[in-house]
């Protein structure tokens, strides 16, 4: 069956609606339908109940609309299964002020008020280290989180929440500059090993590096030990609204909270889509590893550094050695070095979420990690910018399937990005396709028992973008979305059509995702 956004205006009506502030500024208006709050979106819509109230009037036998009849059937079992794919919408990343204070607390209150109206399952936002630990070691400060919490429990909505380990800016869509917490920054400026370093000897304190997980090197603590010490503060701090209010707990493990290195930084000009990127594994720490994995293997030379010729950040595959066709990632050396990359970051990945499960356990919070969409030149043969990132993705070997098998082992949802981007809306000149991606991971996470989320990466508010996540969340080329997180709320999401293309999504996902996936 296929499935089209329509532009129903059973939900939306914009000459009867109730006007709140938005969010982002107090000059605009946020309009949403006058539905009770207290109301869950249900399957059957106003224009449904319309239809069936004139289908009354016929005789059975000149019912031909069978699709009509199959969606009324659906819909009368809805909420009966747990065939439909929550949406949440994830907050601004400015949620929380730099003083720790939930911003704009009026408008927040009218614009959540919007989501729920619209039938949205929860909102999702970042909990800052640099924020909450910003005045010293173990001195958190959580108030403006609680506010929120509150505020979400009011209205009836779920709350997702990202431990959100890096800093905020010089990477795509960031709008504010949130740093790691000061007293972080003061050990890196007396240890600038403590940060991802490329072969240029730029430092990246966007995330630390995560060589030096085990390493004493904050103040007399291991790297996990501060983030375990950060994830118990929010247990205990938030322990009543666990497993109901707070439904999820996302662990970020790298730059933009992704499972990744930084290797395409967008600050300072560093990086330009589509470039390749570059390796990071510069800093002495990931140096020290890479140089005893080599000698473990009786290849010490393997190990004096990375691996030479793989270009600068903006190249193409076919100016590098290393990366092109026919190039070295392909040998003895390379396949070596690939694997030492990746298998650095699944130790990391492991670490973290073993002591989030261990954190988190019997709270009823579900756990997810995130995973990042580079679909640019992923129809190459060598996959280059998936490589940079620690993705060791070809084209005979699925990259995901470790990393959702490293996540499966503790029950953690992987979170997958550009889940609206089509192929054909992509240029020729980088070898992209996200589709194919994430056929790639629905099928590594099903393989691997793990349970997949998604989110799209960029800001789209077209009918287009909805439909391709609807078909994105169908099981027919592996798994199917148990949820999906809406990037983001802005003074642009609440304007008219874009809100009538959002609450007419959300609707579709909770309705009529059970009959696509019976069509796999």
């Amino acid at each position: 069956m296929a499935l089209t956004l329509r532009s129903s205006n059973s939900f939306i009506k914009l000459k009867d609606s109730r006007c709140f502030k938005t969010l982002d500024d107090f000059s605009g208006m946020v309009c949403f339908a006058q539905i009770r709050p207290s109301c869950r979106l249900r399957a059957k819509s106003l224009m449904q109940e319309t239809q069936f109230s004139r289908e009354k009037t016929l005789n059975l036998e000149d019912r031909r609309n069978e699709k009509w009849e199959k969606l009324h059937k659906l819909s009368d079992t809805h909420g009966k299964n747990d065939s439909q794919v929550p949406v949440f919408v994830m907050l601004p990343l400015d949620t929380i002020s730099n003083g720790g204070n939930l911003n704009k607390p009026r408008a927040m209150n009218a614009s959540l008020m919007a989501l729920k109206s619209a039938g949205i399952e929860g909102v999702t936002v970042d909990a800052w280290w640099g924020l909450v630990e910003k005045e010293g070691p173990m001195k958190y400060n959580w108030e403006g989180y609680a506010e929120l919490v509150k505020m979400a429990q009011k209205h009836g909505l779920k709350l997702q929440v990202v431990m959100s380990f890096h800093q905020c800016g010089g990477n795509v869509g960031d709008s504010c500059s949130i740093p790691l917490p000061s007293w972080v920054l003061e050990e890196i400026s007396k240890n600038p090993d403590l940060v991802y370093t490329d072969r240029s000897g730029r430092r990246n304190p966007e995330y630390l590096s995560l060589a030096c997980d085990l390493l004493p090197v904050l103040r007399g603590r291991t790297i996990i030990q501060v983030y375990s010490d950060y994830m118990r503060s929010f247990r205990d701090r938030f322990k009543d609204y666990l497993g109901e209010v707070i439904a999820e707990i996302q662990v970020g493990m790298g730059p933009c909270g992704e499972l990744r290195y930084p290797s395409y930084p967008e600050s300072n000009g560093t990086w330009r889509f589509p470039g390749i990127g570059e390796y990071q594994c510069y800093d002495k720490y990931m140096r020290a590893s890479l140089q005893a994995s080599a000698e473990a293997i009786g290849k010490e030379d393997w190990g004096i550094s990375g691996p030479h010729d793989t270009g600068q950040y903006n190249q193409f595959p076919e100016d590098t050695t290393f990366l092109r066709r026919d190039g070295t990632w392909n040998n003895d050396y390379g396949q070596f070095f690939l694997e030492w990359y990746l298998g650095m970051l699944l130790e990391h990945g492991d670490r973290i979420l073993a002591a989030a499960n261990r954190i988190f356990q019997g709270t009823g919070a579900k756990l997810s990690g995130k995973v990042a969409g580079i679909h640019w030149h992923c129809r190459t043969r060598s996959h280059a910018a998936e490589l940079t990132a620690g993705y060791y993705n070809m084209r005979h070997q699925n990259g995901y399937l470790p990393i959702a098998r490293m996540m499966g082992k503790y029950g953690v949802v992987m979170n997958f990005t550009c889940m609206e981007m089509r192929d054909g809306e992509q240029s020729e000149n980088a070898s992209r396709s996200p589709e194919r991606l994430v056929r790639q991971v629905k099928k590594a996470t099903k393989t691997a028992g793990t349970e997949l989320a998604g989110e799209n990466v960029l800001e789209r508010y077209d009918a287009g973008a909805y439909s391709q996540v609807l078909t994105t969340s169908r099981s027919d080329s592996g798994n199917g979305l148990s949820a999906f997180t809406y990037l983001r709320m802005n003074k642009r999401l609440f304007e008219g059509e874009n809100w009538k293309h959002l609450v007419e999504f959300v609707r579709n996902m909770s309705q009529y995702i059970s009959l696509l996936g019976s069509k796999s």
